[in-house]
């Protein structure tokens, strides 16, 4: 009964109910306990109306004191919900900054508002916006999230410095010198919410191999940790391959998580060891396809009864390459393959190319862009690559991140024509948009709204 009070969204018929039923409640039995003892006593009577009047105000109050702290409650909740279903950008302070080897350092990110923030799938990354002085706009960059907690009160990015690759005419990474340099405890970056299909379920009880170079480590963390967390009977293989220690971020993170669940499976490579790295490695070499055969399987099949498992691969593109070729020989199923990657192999310094004969001219043909918004008519060919490349090169510079198809970070709507994809795209596309960093045009005229 005091539930359905409660209920009652209009405050005076809510006031009114709860004075009615406190003193029923109060004054029947009270009532009849008096006349039963003196039912002629005129004091009795007047004794019985104070407590009905009392017992009735008492109640109006209580059942004002109720609506309200529902009220509040109800406000609470929906403040909470609105600040965890964020759809664009919101804003993060930097909570702590640690360095977690000599190349990576992590930055844990917590709501500017206070509010609360939603979970993600073990293996999505956050898509993150900077402002970079010495650029003409805003820089959006996606990092892996690296660590799990059933219930989320910060986001942490690992982020590699990296440096300008040898033998090609690209730059050091801007964002992430710009990270590591001038982002620090207290500064304000822009979110947006977790995203991203490279996950595991974590319900699943198949066996899983995760394995890693370098800064693809990072959502492997959460992988291992949200595994172990919810379904710790699973077994999985955590394989990580690094040049030496000091290179190799959260071993320690992973040797603790390892310690609480026998069922997580630890083979660290090192491809080129120090002396002081004695003892904190399993394997000289690297981790590939040779140390799932000859390691891995072994181990599953006695475990298991079966080397039938799911692979997760994340790291740079030649790591990535080599194992996906390798299990494709070794007759894996590609479905059973997902893997992630947030960088494509630079183009390296080329001679200018020969002018096309009379007869190649047709593959040639120039095909005519418009950028809508950037108000510019473009002709373009095939040597200008991607539209985002041939876009940049005209001084049109639209969001964009990963750059391989798949954070969906320079989806643009498309209203008149068709491109072709250079490979599959792993993000999301909506209808009627298309990624911009894989695909070329495919009719001769496409209208883009950039």
């Amino acid at each position: 009964m005091l539930e359905d009070i409660r209920g009652i969204s209009n405050p005076l018929f809510r006031a009114l109910a709860s004075g009615i039923f406190l003193s029923t409640v109060v004054t029947i039995p009270a009532t009849a306990v008096l006349l039963l003892l003196n039912p002629k006593n005129e004091s009795t009577h007047k004794l019985i109306v104070y407590a009905v009047i009392a017992s009735a105000a008492v109640g109006t109050v209580s059942g004002l004191a109720a609506g309200k702290s529902k009220s509040t409650a109800s406000e609470t909740t929906e403040n909470d919900a609105k600040n965890t279903e964020w759809k664009d950008w919101r804003k993060f302070v930097v909570d702590r900054k640690v360095k977690e080897s000599d190349s990576i350092t992590s930055f844990y990110l917590k709501p500017l508002d206070g509010g609360m923030i939603p979970n993600f799938i073990p293996g999505q990354f956050l898509t993150i916006q900077l402002d970079i002085p010495e650029q003409p706009k805003s820089v959006i960059r996606t990092y892996s999230l690296s660590d799990y907690s059933e219930s989320s009160t910060y986001y942490r990015l690992s982020i590699k410095r990296e440096p300008a690759p040898p033998e090609t005419i690209a730059p050091a990474g801007i964002a992430s010198n710009f990270m590591h340099d001038r982002i620090n405890e207290g500064s304000i970056i822009l979110a947006k919410p977790p995203a991203g299909k490279f996950v595991l379920d974590v319900n699943s009880s198949q066996p899983a191999v995760l394995i890693s170079n370098g800064v693809g480590i990072t959502p492997m963390i959460s992988m291992a940790k949200a595994t172990s967390l919810l379904n710790p009977q699973r077994h999985i293989w955590f394989l990580h391959g690094a040049r030496d220690g000091s290179l190799h971020a959260f071993r320690d993170e992973v040797n603790a998580i390892a310690e609480r669940n026998p069922n997580l499976h630890i083979a660290y490579c090192y491809s080129r060891p120090n002396l002081t790295d004695e003892g904190k490695y399993q394997h000289k070499g690297y981790a590939d396809v040779d140390l799932i055969k000859n390691v891995v399987a072994p181990e599953m099949q006695s475990l298991c009864d079966s080397t039938d498992a799911q692979y997760f691969l994340c790291g740079s593109p030649s790591f990535m390459d080599s194992l996906r070729n390798g299990l494709r020989e070794w007759n894996v199923p590609d479905n059973k393959v997902l893997f992630e990657s947030f960088a494509k192999a630079k183009p390296k310094k080329v001679e200018p190319a020969e002018v096309p004969t009379q007869e190649s001219t047709h593959e040639h043909d120039s095909m005519e862009i418009v950028f809508s918004k950037s108000g510019k008519t473009l002709n373009w060919s095939p040597a200008d690559g991607t539209i985002l490349e041939f876009a940049e090169a005209n001084e049109i510079f639209p969001d964009h991140s990963c750059r391989v198809g798949v954070c969906g970070t320079c989806m643009c709507k498309i209203s008149e024509g068709e491109v072709d994809y250079e490979e599959t795209p792993t993000a999301s596309v909506d209808r009627g948009s298309v990624l911009i960093c894989i695909s070329k045009p495919k009719t001769a005229r496409v209208v883009l709204d950039i």
